[in-house]
């Protein structure tokens, strides 16, 4: 009886795994280290299949929370082992598309603190990576705000394979009507403000209270 209950409570087990699988499936996330809500997924989903039916380009997100490599290793070896699993990972998704169609893979690591946009060669003088991650991942990402990690991350992949999609489709003079527009500019925007403001203040409070000791030290010598 016992055995018998086991073999249930795993067959639900099973059951319940598959269903999530299938309800996040997404042939565009490659992973996404359990950092992805599901509104995000969506629309990433909604995303990749336009731009791949319009565009004939396979966009890819790869986002993970640790990828392995050790962060107090010597910048030359960190450098050296990313470089490796780039490498492999490209290799894995020319394999899957049996290299001849154009891609771009978004790729982030939160405890290596990285981010990068890998590429077909076609699409190099299209996709403007340094861009990209400068302006919709990264300032996402490092922003130190309430919102939790998990709508940090989805906020900031979104945004950067938004764009991604929005910078080929304009080369190729379509229009996608999934596109965000200027919804993740936005964002990064106002961040940055806010960020520029809080410098701002902070340099302003300083000199405030270096006048106002000058004035204490001015009082106390009288």
């Amino acid at each position: 009886m016992i055995n018998m209950y086991k073999h249930i409570r795993k067959g639900v087990l099973l059951a319940s795994l598959f269903l999530i699988s299938n309800l996040y499936g997404n042939e565009f996330i490659l992973n996404s280290g359990g950092l992805i809500d599901q509104r995000a997924y969506e629309k990433i989903n909604t995303i990749g299949n336009e731009a791949k039916a319009k565009l004939g380009v396979n966009i890819y997100l790869d986002v993970k929370g640790d990828n392995g490599i050790n962060p107090d290793l010597p910048l030359k070896d960190r450098i050296a082992i990313m470089k490796q699993k780039e490498n492999a990972l490209i290799s894995q998704i020319k394999l899957d598309l049996n290299g001849t169609k154009p891609f771009v893979v978004l790729t982030v690591a939160l405890d290596q603190q990285y981010a990068n946009i890998l590429m077909s060669d076609d699409l190099k003088n299209i996709v403007d990576r340094d861009s990209i991650l400068d302006e919709y991942v990264i300032p996402l990402l490092a922003a130190k705000d309430k919102n939790t990690l998990n709508s940090k991350v989805s906020a900031a992949a979104l945004n950067g394979y938004a764009e991604i999609s929005d910078e080929i489709a304009l080369s190729k003079g379509v229009t996608l009507t999934s596109s965000i527009g200027s919804e993740g500019k936005t964002a990064s925007t106002i961040w940055k403000v806010f960020m520029y403001t809080m410098v701002l203040s902070g340099i302003i409070l300083y000199f405030l209270v270096i006048l106002r000791e000058k004035k204490i030290k001015a009082k106390t010598n009288e």
